[in-house]
């Protein structure tokens, strides 16, 4: 086979393509947790905020003031945005917690069906007792036992 053969080979596998099919979903569901952290859940988060906007809550390590109030450079100043961490924490939370829940009932889901494909005890009894009579009418005998 030449090397384009074997990649196709293996770029069209049912595994691969699924494997993309979920990272392009994941992204666009990262995207859409992302944007309900940023507009919904955040602006309700900052009211307790003192600086009232989420993405600009922090607070300054280091900032050269000059005279009323005004800064130097805000290359010279250092801020810790613990508001903006604060949401990519949240979002990072919520998405951790649904794939928690799809994982879960997926692993549910894969134990009750091999568990409806593994026969009862009163099915495995049913079929030994049919496996004996087809046996005993296949040799032509009456006794079963």
């Amino acid at each position: 086979m030449s090397m384009a053969e074997d990649f196709k080979a293996f770029a069209f596998k049912g595994n691969v393509v699924d494997l993309a099919v979920g990272v392009i979903i994941g992204g666009a569901f990262g995207k859409i947790v992302s944007s309900f952290v940023d507009n919904i859940i955040m602006p309700v988060v900052s009211l307790a905020m003192p600086e009232g906007s989420w993405k600009e809550s922090g607070f300054y390590l280091a900032k050269v003031y000059l005279k009323d109030g005004v800064t130097i450079d805000d290359k010279l100043s250092k801020k810790l945005a613990y508001g903006a961490f604060l949401g990519n924490v949240l979002d990072f939370v919520i998405l951790a917690f649904i794939l928690f829940l799809i994982v879960t009932k997926l692993i549910s889901a894969f134990k009750k069906t091999e568990a409806a494909a593994e026969p009862s005890a009163q099915e495995k009894l049913l079929a030994e007792i049919r496996d004996l009579l087809k046996k005993a009418e296949f040799t032509g005998t009456s006794d079963i036992c």
